[in-house]
């Protein structure tokens, strides 16, 4: 009895997701267009502005200038509960070069969860992820992978005298959310390369670490992304 429970619940949790990303899907990051793909772009740059603006979440980014090896920025992070819930969304990662200390060109990458339980509501919020380790990095080098699952995961302090110290995590959390939800923990969400924007973004296919480590290929139109980036953490 007990296997035909956990076999029902994990056929709900992938209906969940599916019936979420199909309403994500509707947006542009599930569209191999060029134009699209640069709407996602400046809607992170948005975001990152919008965190910059934000004193109590400036002053925790900047304790996190020195060590953060790159952003994942999910511009809309959706998520909907009728008993069943499901979250998903779409968003780039800029890593920072080490030795230059400049951040780099977007790399797309969708993310989605589902849930099983008593719940109701729904939000939209934008997130930033920021990847504070080498280990955390190498997560996004593949095709896909779980949030929390190797890479310690943490989600960052929120209200009064935020502060970003003692936090180990690989990968830490940040959001700016309205809605009927509380927290916004992202562990265990699966997040998986966007091949399709990646190639539609650079106009051939490409890997991830073509783009983050070789450095083989750029956007000049990703400039005010990298820019607003570099406000936020500095």
């Amino acid at each position: 009895m007990s296997a035909q429970i956990s076999g029902f619940q994990l056929i709900v949790r992938r209906l969940g997701i599916m019936a979420l990303l199909s309403v994500v899907g509707s947006g542009p990051a599930f569209s191999a267009d060029a134009t699209t793909q640069q709407q996602i772009v400046d809607k992170a740059q948005l975001t990152l502005e919008a965190f910059a603006s934000d004193g109590q979440l400036k002053d925790v980014f900047k304790q996190l200038s020195k060590e953060a090896r790159a952003l994942f920025i999910i511009p809309q992070f959706m998520r909907g509960a009728f008993i069943f819930g499901g979250a998903g969304g779409s968003g780039v990662l800029i890593a920072r070069d080490e030795r230059t200390g400049k951040w780099g060109d977007p790399v797309f990458y969708n993310i989605g969860s589902a849930s099983f339980g008593a719940q109701i509501g729904a939000d939209v919020s934008e997130m930033v992820l920021v990847v504070r380790t080498r280990k955390g990095l190498e997560e996004f080098y593949t095709n896909d992978f779980k949030l929390g699952a190797n890479a310690g995961m943490a989600t960052g302090p929120v209200g009064g005298g935020m502060a970003a110290q003692g936090i180990t995590a690989d990968i830490i959390s940040y959001a700016r959310q309205k809605g009927a939800f509380a927290g916004m923990a992202v562990d265990g969400a699966f997040v998986s390369v966007s091949n399709d924007s990646n190639q539609a973004y650079y106009g051939k296919p490409v890997r991830p670490t073509d783009i983050i480590v070789k450095k083989e290929i750029g956007n000049p139109k990703s400039l005010q992304l990298r820019a607003a980036a570099d406000k936020l953490m500095n």
